[in-house]
């Protein structure tokens, strides 16, 4: 049987990542998808351009949605802080729902003063949810705290778990070893990192296809713990799938 899972984010127009992965990797792993689109996005002259949804029409779409009995929620890129004062606003009493943040925060069409708002926005929506699933820049942009190694990202974790967020699991990438894909997981009781051998190819779209992988487990009543080893591995997949436009799901 699939479950239901509405993917909040923003449209790549290269299909590797965003709304596009999210239907891919929700329905591979049994989830019927149901999205509500952030944004779109064009490329002209190799930048890239997002064009938020026009606000009321976003809050049309997400009212248009209240009765869909969703078993997860992902939320991806928010490009606004009206959008993501729309969002917290929808996912409020969705309690039964199991909801995935994946706080997007570095792009360049933000000015730094509306990241410190947007940064201080999904804050607030920490405890309204079961995962946040940030990237190293975002972990520190969110926490406060600069990421050189393993006990640093440990503490960045400790101090996003202060901020009301449930569980974290921080996508690190190769950033603090170049072999190794490097991901740790923390709740209120445990940490624990996920490893994996860098594989030298296109991974654009990683990230997405990684929170989206854990909200279609965690839809299936998988523990969370399980969710994210499971995602883990789908992810390490569908990178060796690569092509020139991002990861594949197959």
């Amino acid at each position: 049987m699939r479950t239901n899972l509405l993917a909040i984010a923003g449209n790549d127009i290269l299909s590797g990542g965003g709304l596009q992965i999210d239907i891919l990797t929700s329905h591979q792993l049994g989830a019927f998808p149901f999205l509500a689109p952030t944004c779109l996005t064009t490329i002209s002259e190799e930048k890239f351009n997002i064009y938020p949804t026009e606000l009321t029409i976003f809050k049309e779409q997400l009212s248009s949605l209240n009765d869909v009995p969703f078993s997860a929620i992902k939320i991806g890129l928010l490009p606004t802080p009206e959008i993501v004062k729309a969002t917290a606003d929808f996912i409020k009493g969705k309690e039964a729902t199991k909801i995935v943040l994946d706080p997007v925060l570095v792009f360049k069409e933000n000015q730094d003063e509306t990241v410190v708002e947007m940064a201080e926005q999904l804050k607030a929506m920490f405890s309204l949810v079961d995962i946040i699933t940030p990237n190293l820049k975002e972990a520190e942009l969110l926490s406060g705290v600069t990421i050189t190694d393993e006990k640093s990202m440990i503490m960045a974790s400790n101090h996003l778990l202060e901020l009301g967020a449930n569980c974290v699991v921080i996508k690190g990438g190769n950033r603090l070893v170049s072999d190794r894909a490097l991901d740790l997981y923390r709740d209120k009781n445990k940490w624990f990192i996920l490893e994996k051998p860098i594989i030298n190819k296109n991974n654009n779209g990683a990230g997405c296809t990684f929170a989206t992988a854990i909200a279609t487990y965690l839809s299936k009543g998988i523990e969370k713990e399980k969710a994210v080893e499971l995602s883990k591995d789908f992810v390490y997949r569908a990178i060796n799938n690569s092509n020139e436009y991002g990861v594949s799901i197959t």
